[in-house]
């Protein structure tokens, strides 16, 4: 078998979304332009695109005939965004209940909705995952993007099947939501004991049984964990991945129902953390702390939205002085660090090879100079809304950050004339 044809049996993407015309100007189409429905095979690492193309009643027979020909796939992605518009009486809030919004495709030169049944054939369902699974016993990675109508009937059989799976990923549409509950979940976590990466994202089926459950079967096998938008996950979750998952390298965490106290006991139970992504409103300046004083090997820190600290920069100082491995910071709208924390960074974290500072308004010209006096190694610097920062700030990065590839600036020219960017511009050519 030659390397080609062994990469196409090992990767599939399979994509329900409708294809415009190759020659119309995608600029102008509606959905009155789109064909007839088809599933996109779409192998990986940039291989030729195949397409077969098939009546809307067809797709679930072509997902049979994939599973039986391509035994020997490890990595499926099934993406299920239908380039429809959400009804405007909706507007911008989530379905809650049992109601769910329905998107009816329109593949007629008169704009006729399809009946629900062809709606639904467009979709991989519970019957779908089980064939696929049945095919593909190899299975390591599987991507669900917004597959509203997989519920845990067929997730726990396509764990019973695939026990090798390693990376699962689950991402719904916020008004669409995610029917995959708590027994789907546990299903995984009882029948894949290698499963390293977990992604959840609008899984509003899901609360803290199925992940605890997961947590308690993977136990230390789970590497990587993101929850994003599962508002029925909290703390008690979090508190089992710290005592059963110590091996975790990397959290990702976005959620308005988690707190001090979960967060807490991932960092201290987890001491191999390298990435940590926080987007939690509701914690405060004790977990910055305790970061600093037991991510030891932290790698990636990024910060969004922290409203309630209020110990200004005390938090990323002992970030700062702790975490020696830092080569990514990121710190996005936390208004009430001050300038002292980002010296600290300056002085402190001399790995440092990209910083990125969003609408950070109490960083100073005396923050970026330690920058530049400290972080020699600095490749990228992204600046967006940091109005108090000028010239002398910018001169101090093109004399001490000789190895800058990347710099972006954005609504920071309050202070800022030409001749500073001039100085990193003669200092050092940067990809702008």
């Amino acid at each position: 078998m030659s390397p080609t044809d062994k990469e196409r049996r090992d990767s599939i993407q399979f994509d329900a979304r409708p294809r415009l015309d190759q020659h119309a100007d995608p600029r102008r189409a509606t959905h009155r332009d789109l064909p007839p429905p088809g599933l996109e095979v779409e192998p990986r690492r940039r291989l030729p695109r195949l397409h077969a193309v098939a009546p809307p009643r067809a797709l679930h027979t072509r997902r049979h005939l994939l599973a039986a020909r391509f035994s020997n796939v490890t990595t499926v992605h099934i993406d299920e965004r239908l380039s429809v518009s959400i009804p405007a009486h909706l507007g911008r809030r989530r379905a809650s209940g049992n109601s769910s919004v329905k998107l009816h495709y329109v593949n007629d030169k008169h704009g006729s909705a399809s009946d629900q049944s062809d709606l639904d054939s467009l979709c991989i369902s519970d019957s779908g995952l089980t064939a696929l699974a049945e095919g593909f016993p190899k299975l390591e990675k599987l991507r669900l993007i917004f597959c509203s109508n997989v519920t845990s009937e067929g997730l726990s059989s396509l764990a019973r099947k695939c026990t090798s799976l390693k990376s699962l990923d689950m991402q719904a549409f916020v008004f669409l939501g995610c029917y995959v509950g708590d027994q789907g979940l546990a299903a995984v976590g009882q029948c894949c004991k290698q499963l390293e990466d977990l992604n959840l994202r609008f899984c509003e089926g899901l609360n803290d049984i199925g992940l605890v459950e997961l947590a308690l079967g993977v136990g230390n096998a789970l590497k990587s964990l993101g929850v994003a938008a599962c508002a029925k996950i909290t703390d008690v979750s979090m508190e089992v991945v710290g005592s059963h998952c110590r091996s975790l390298e990397t959290l990702s965490l976005d959620s308005e129902f988690i707190h001090n106290k979960g967060v807490l006991s991932v960092i201290k139970g987890c001491p191999h953390l390298k990435v940590l992504k926080l987007q939690c409103i509701n914690l405060t300046d004790d977990v910055l702390k305790v970061v600093g004083a037991r991510c030891l090997s932290l790698e990636l820190l990024a910060l969004y939205s922290f409203q309630r600290f209020t110990d200004n920069d005390k938090g990323l100082e002992e970030i700062a002085t702790g975490c020696k491995e830092l080569t990514h910071l990121e710190v996005n709208g936390c208004h009430n660090i001050g300038a002292l924390g980002q010296e600290s960074v300056g002085k402190s974290c001399q790995h440092l090879s990209e910083l990125a500072l969003l609408y950070y308004q109490r960083i100073g010209d005396a923050g970026l100079l330690q920058v530049g006096q400290g972080c020699k190694f600095l490749q990228a610097l992204h600046l967006v809304d940091c109005s108090n920062i000028g010239n002398e700030a910018m001169c101090g990065i093109a004399i001490g950050c000789r190895n800058l590839k990347k710099l972006y600036i954005r609504l920071c020219y309050k202070n800022l004339v030409d001749i500073a960017l001039t100085d990193v511009g003669l200092a050092r050519p940067v990809k702008r």
